[in-house]
């Protein structure tokens, strides 16, 4: 019995602690996506002599991390939550994901638009960032872009659901993600199927990301499409898994705190996911 509760205790070390060793960020550069006109008003555009506006890019910054090795690798496009990228975006899940095997792209929505926080206000652009990414991802040859998937934290977990939402701006993109994973985003209660397989971490005392919203919108699911999957933490507030809120902090009148217990499970429970719907 001893024996067995140490290898499960190391199995579960291996899969929670990340690998320093495989973690290797570096800055890059890549603009957002575009959505191209239709054919149809191409069309339309030169029988009446017109010129559609040109559609405006915007210059973004991010932070790719790679395994070691050449790959091609699955990979994970990450969106930061509202207030920026804080520590357990930009260090903490590049080394848990490239540990596991995936390039990673942390995607800065913020520094080039010169924007402080959002969390007052919603950037809908940010979705746009995200395929810009998944476009550059793609030029890499250590990238299997066939194999891509997405993942937000609160405000970057709201782009993620809006960005794999049916009938949303994902069918205008010539790429698409295989996977979502949104960390307590706030659920649009009557949005439906999703394009995707989506897993919704959330915790059930979050005052920020009301739980019920999300089982709200998982209820609304046809059965049809890709499955919704949704994990509610009992005991968990506002970034669960961030280890750099350990002392409870309110943030914009909300409460964050880290919760090591779900957060452990919640990282056993995505590798599992991303596993299922990445790997080859």
């Amino acid at each position: 019995m001893q024996i067995t509760k140490l290898v499960f205790g190391l199995l579960l070390i291996a899969i929670v602690q990340p690998d320093p060793s495989a973690h290797a960020d570096e800055l890059v550069r890549f603009d957002s996506a575009v959505v191209k006109p239709s054919p149809f008003l191409e069309r339309k555009a030169r029988e009446q002599g017109v010129s559609l506006p040109q559609a405006q890019v915007t210059h973004l910054l991010g932070y790719l991390s790679r395994p070691q090795g050449d790959g091609p690798f699955p990979a994970i496009v990450v969106m930061h939550g509202c207030g920026g990228i804080h520590e357990n975006v930009k260090t903490y899940w590049p080394q848990r994901l490239t540990s596991w095997g995936y390039v990673v792209l942390v995607v800065d929505s913020f520094t080039t638009r010169n924007i402080d926080n959002t969390c007052e206000s919603y950037l809908p652009d940010r979705v746009f960032d995200a395929y810009g990414a998944l476009d550059f991802l793609s030029t890499y040859t250590f990238v299997d872009a066939r194999h891509v998937g997405l993942m937000g934290f609160s405000a970057g977990g709201i782009a993620t659901l809006e960005a794999t939402k049916t009938e949303g701006n994902e069918q205008f993109m010539d790429r698409k993600f295989e996977a979502a994973v949104g960390y307590y985003p706030v659920c649009a209660p009557h949005e439906g199927d999703a394009t995707v397989p989506t897993l919704i971490l959330i915790g059930d005392v979050d005052d920020w990301s009301p739980a019920e919203r999300c089982r709200q919108r998982v209820s609304h699911i046809s059965g049809k499409g890709p499955p919704i999957e949704l994990d509610i933490y009992p005991g968990a507030y506002h970034a669960f898994d961030a280890p750099d809120v350990t002392v409870a902090k309110t943030a914009f009148g909300h409460r964050e705190e880290y919760n090591a217990p779900a957060a452990e499970q919640s990282f056993i429970r995505v590798k599992a996911f991303l596993h299922e719907y990445l790997s080859n």
